[in-house]
């Protein structure tokens, strides 16, 4: 089944969303740089502010992309949309309000790879994007679905066991839609997707993870 829409105007829909938006991705990636921050130093209530920092993005994610950009070529951005907006509403509802999410001891392959995913979604993401064509304003910034949901496994990655499995949905679908941007409209970098959805999905049917109490780490 074929998109709705061009591989043209998907990067000038791109186009227009960076320069309309200039210069909030600079402003994103300072929350991403916060979150990489509070996981290093683990400071009390980490976890709240680092659920809220990833609310806020993908609450920005739903509302400032797909409602008010990517709709115009395709109308399942409205669906889209709402699904990212449940996604900032996990975050807020188990991370801000309920306090399940902490930080973990950062040792161990889970670590690692937590950490990778980040460094992917910050660095190589884009890096990728310039070297296979599509630089700025055409290049996919951070805030944007596919980048955002491949940091958002990473940082849970670094999350106490105890983090409710339901943080990792949104990101788990959204890997599983956004990895055919790799093949149908040429952004590689989305491969990376297929790494975060097999962890997402890994962690969601994992038996390690409670749904029930407060997290006991540093939060």
């Amino acid at each position: 089944m074929g998109l709705p829409f061009s591989q043209t105007e998907f990067f000038a829909v791109m186009a227009v969303y960076n320069q309309t938006v200039w210069p909030v991705q600079i402003a994103l990636e300072v929350g991403a740089l916060v979150i990489v921050a509070l996981a290093l130093r683990r400071p009390p209530n980490a976890g709240a502010w680092l659920s809220a920092i990833l609310a806020i993005l993908w609450a920005w994610t739903g509302l400032a992309y797909h409602w008010a950009f990517f709709a115009a070529i395709n109308p399942a951005a409205w669906a889209f949309g709402a699904i990212c907006l449940a996604a900032g509403a996990a975050f807020a509802w188990f991370g801000v309000v309920r306090r399940r999410i902490g930080i973990s001891p950062l040792t161990g392959a889970k670590g690692t790879l937590g950490w990778s995913l980040i460094g992917f979604a910050l660095v190589v993401y884009p890096t990728l994007g310039v070297v296979t064509g599509h630089p700025y304003p055409t290049l996919p910034t951070f805030g944007l679905p596919c980048p955002t949901t491949i940091f958002t496994v990473g940082v849970l990655l670094l999350t106490t066991r105890e983090s409710p499995r339901a943080v990792y949905v949104v990101p788990a679908l959204w890997s599983a839609i956004g990895a055919s941007a790799a093949f149908l409209l040429g952004v590689y970098a989305d491969l990376g997707l297929i790494v975060s959805g097999v962890v997402a999905v890994g962690a969601i049917f994992s038996g390690s993870r409670s749904t029930r109490g407060p997290a006991h780490a540093t939060h």
